[in-house]
């Protein structure tokens, strides 16, 4: 097994910082926690780099690559542990061999090390776990940045929707109005009143407020 094996379109390990650039731009446009967009557990399970790795390129700090083979064990090890059976048991090796097209003597070498593992067994064992091609022999920043451009598809669909939510709005006097005014919050907050006198005159000033306006004719 050589270098090779990670493929002609490897990503430049350069991409890494510009993908977190843009992952943390799109989360402060959208309100969304870094915690949660940079959330070290999932990115693990997500690229198959080590959670302490995956922290370190986070932070902008070298982390030591192990050679090919030694990564493909971590990868393959990490599949085991985090894409379960059903029933939440792993995938043991005779299982791991029938899916994959190999014999479990195969499988076995290959999960413990004793076996270099060739570009054919790497693709028949991504196919079997449902990852991505490359999941098991990209390189940690590599794999890293294909995991987070996953979570920036994710980010700009989210402010597509806001944005086309946000439209209609503004084609909505209506809903425009219920926005500007926070319509909808005082509603809740009028539910709090303590007698029935203090919400009903709210709810006059409510109803005052939204016939002021009417929807467009459909």
């Amino acid at each position: 097994m050589t270098d090779g094996l990670e493929g002609p379109d490897a990503m430049p390990t350069a991409a890494l910082p510009a993908v977190v650039a843009r992952v943390t731009a799109l989360a402060d446009r959208l309100g969304v926690p870094h915690a949660e967009v940079f959330d070290v557990g999932r990115l693990s399970a997500a690229s198959g780099v080590p959670e302490s790795v995956v922290g370190a390129l986070l932070g902008g700090r070298p982390a030591g690559e192990p050679d090919v083979q030694a990564r493909f064990v971590q990868r393959l090890d990490l599949l085991r542990r985090t894409r379960l059976k059903p029933n939440g048991r792993k995938y043991t090796q005779q299982e791991i061999a029938d899916g994959a097209g190999m014999s479990r003597q195969q499988a076995g070498a290959l999960i413990n090390g004793d076996r270099r593992p060739t570009m054919e067994h790497c693709d028949a064992i991504q196919r079997f776990f449902r990852v991505h091609a490359g999941f098991l022999t990209a390189e940690d920043p590599e794999a890293l940045a294909s995991a987070l451009q996953r979570t920036e598809q994710e980010l700009l669909q989210q402010l597509a929707d806001r944005e086309r939510q946000a439209a209609a709005v503004d084609d909505d006097p209506l809903e425009r109005l219920l926005q500007d005014h926070g319509v909808r919050g005082i509603a809740w907050r009028a539910a709090q009143l303590p007698t029935d006198q203090h919400r009903d005159k709210v709810a006059e000033w409510l109803d005052m407020l939204l016939e002021s306006v009417k929807r467009p004719e459909s």
